[in-house]
């Protein structure tokens, strides 16, 4: 060991901290979005829409917010693609799964009733 290896600096400078410093303008920016949002799902009440219109869009307006959420406030747009992926794909399956349940489910519960229904006996003529 040489004398320039054995020597070390007594003040050691600090090292800088890396990591992800988004402008506060970008939240703000989604704070306004997520009330704009939030108001058009109030509107479908105020409106009051009916029917496959009205689910279509509460469904869309959630879906928005909930997107808008992930992607910025839990920061998974600036995350790796494999951790988007490792998160975002098991959801998706679930969700695909859980539909394709509920169609299943409609169509058992479709043919139980045309299956088992009670036969309604043949109305017997009354003789005068």
């Amino acid at each position: 060991m040489t004398h320039a290896d054995s020597h070390e600096h007594p003040i050691a400078a600090p090292k800088k901290l890396e990591g992800q410093a988004h402008p506060i303008s970008v939240y703000l920016w989604i704070w306004g979005l997520l009330f704009v949002l939030s108001f058009f799902s109030y509107l479908v009440d105020y409106f009051h829409f009916q029917g496959l219109l009205r689910w279509t869009l509460i469904l869309l307006f959630m879906f928005l917010k909930a997107g808008l959420i992930i992607a910025i406030f839990m920061h998974m747009a600036w995350e790796r693609l494999a951790l988007v992926y490792a998160i975002l794909v098991p959801t998706c399956a679930l969700l695909v799964l859980t539909g394709l349940m509920s169609f299943e489910g409609n169509y058992t519960f479709a043919t139980r009733g045309t299956h088992f229904a009670p036969e309604v006996p043949v109305a017997v003529k009354a003789t005068h």
